[in-house]
């Protein structure tokens, strides 16, 4: 067992050396304005044995959970994904995409409302004619908690106070990352905390080696554009008497583009709602030219709501609402079916946003640079309930603009790289993610809610008793009719027999 406890200040936040102290297996500290990493390492043998069971039959895994609740992210750990609960799967030689024990397992690990059938049946395929560094098969689900994941973990994982604390902290985690491939032949579980005053205080756990790190943002002269800089202080746990001081780049795939957007649904929504991005910059990054940078949203829809890829195929249609094209989308969407007769989570989709002309940035810059995007969704039929409406939760996306770095440049994994996102195996490797910051437009949430009506089953009675009377009118007015064509046809031919003779 590994781990790793990092403590991430903003650039020029530090922390005094002296003010540390270490004593064997215990480090403590001043508090300090940061945001918390903790990383574990688990060899499969010291995983329950139903995990084992999973992990040793599948190629890889990675489980991605956003908390729905805004939180500010600082470099290096910027990537980004719709709020909600992501997994990326890729099938084994053992565990094929039929079988129904990933998603019993996922299920037990995460609670029942992780449901699905079969990644075959429930999971969206990923495109595999692109790059090389994209999963199989992808799956979403809104979860506002990971509740049922912190009582799995006590009961499977901990066996002293120490252990159950630190799981029950996971409440109020911003992510939650859950990575296994059969490179490593581990599982890696990290968990971040937002960036606030947080505790400097860790313990060794025995026979682990535990690193913990208090580090802030720099940038040394060397530093290269495509690079981050961290510096601060490094201890190992049970090795160390005091921390060392320690400075190092590293190229990042993700960076922060220093402006911020919200998302709402224009009124009224109906059954046909658009989502209304708000940006408040139009310009690229700084320090990124502008020909070799372009703005994506990405957006995972539960199977309440969906695109039309033909109505987002339409140039003057798309240009009319601010967007460029529809680069991908997840297939198949049914366009007419319910939602309660679908096996499949839902829909991705990434859409290239058109800023506006230089002429026109001007003049929004005036009044603060603001721009907007409209992106038209649509609902699908839901199930009848007793109270005659159901609501749609839309998780706000993630928007970003793609920039392609100088030729020859590789971003090997750093300490603090995310991959497999779902966006980011639809670019090359070349590609920099410059993240902008989702901000609520109301209360903390960053989950759009769509009130549909539904058929009250409460009144649904007379729905039956109704329609049965209609259609029995129906059929009386037909057989009516009928029966006054044949009887004029009869009178006719009886007066004009009577006429020849």
């Amino acid at each position: 067992m590994r781990e790793r406890i990092t403590f991430i200040q903003k650039l020029g936040d530090s922390l005094d050396p002296a003010e540390v102290k270490v004593d064997r297996n215990v480090i403590k500290a001043p508090d300090v304005q940061a945001v918390r990493e903790d990383r574990l390492s688990l060899a499969l043998d010291e995983l329950p044995a139903e995990l084992q069971s999973l992990l040793n039959g599948l190629h890889e895994l990675h489980i991605r959970w956003v908390s729905p609740i805004a939180y500010e992210a600082i470099s290096p750990l910027l990537a980004r994904l719709p709020p909600g609960f992501h997994v990326f799967f890729t099938p084994g030689n053992e565990i094929k995409a039929t079988s129904t024990k990933p998603c019993e397992t996922l299920a037990h690990v995460f609670g029942p409302q992780v449901s699905c059938s079969t990644p075959g049946d429930s999971f969206t395929a990923l495109p595999n004619d692109r790059f090389s560094h994209s999963a199989a098969f992808q799956y979403f689900r809104p979860l506002d908690t990971l509740a049922p994941f912190i009582k799995y973990a006590e009961s499977q994982l901990c066996s002293d106070k120490s252990c159950t604390d630190r799981l029950s902290a996971l409440s109020s985690a911003s992510t939650l990352d859950i990575s296994y491939d059969t490179i490593s032949h581990s599982l890696r579980i990290t968990a971040t905390w937002p960036y606030q005053r947080q505790k400097v205080h860790a313990t060794a756990r025995p026979n682990s080696r535990t690193e913990v790190g208090i580090l802030s943002g720099d940038k040394p002269k060397t530093l290269e554009p495509h690079e981050l800089g961290i510096s601060g202080l490094l201890t190992v746990l049970g090795q160390d008497d005091k921390p060392s001081v320690a400075m190092f780049t590293f190229p990042s795939r993700h960076r922060d583009a220093e402006s911020s957007f919200s998302a709402k649904f224009l009124s009224p929504t109906g059954l046909h709602p658009t989502l209304q991005l708000s940006l408040s910059s139009s310009k690229p990054p700084p320090g990124v030219a502008e020909d070799t940078c372009t703005p994506h949203a990405y957006l995972t829809l539960p199977n309440t709501i969906f695109p039309d890829k033909y109505q987002l195929s339409d140039p003057l249609f798309l240009a009319s609402k601010n967007l460029t094209a529809l680069r991908y989308v997840s297939s198949p969407i049914d366009l007419e079916a319910p939602d309660y007769v679908l096996k499949s989570w839902g829909s991705t989709v990434l859409l290239e946003l058109s800023p506006p002309s230089a002429a026109a940035a001007a003049t929004t810059a005036a009044g603060g640079g603001e721009w907007t995007v409209e992106i038209p969704l649509h609902l699908r039929y839901l199930a009848p309930s007793f109270t005659g409406y159901a609501t749609v939760n839309a998780p706000y996306p993630a928007v970003f603009w793609a920039c392609t770095a100088e030729e020859g440049t590789k971003f090997p994994n750093n300490p603090f790289e995310k991959v497999n996102l779902g966006y980011d195996g639809l670019f090359g490797p070349r590609t920099v993610f410059w993240h902008v910051e989702p901000k609520p437009v109301r209360g903390r949430e960053l989950v759009n809610k769509v009130r549909v009506p539904v058929l009250d089953l409460s009144k649904a009675e007379w729905v039956n008793v109704g329609t049965a009377v209609a259609v029995l009118l129906g059929f009386l007015w037909v057989v009516w009719r009928l029966g006054g064509v044949v009887f004029g046809k009869t009178k006719k031919a009886a007066a004009e027999e009577k006429k020849k003779q």
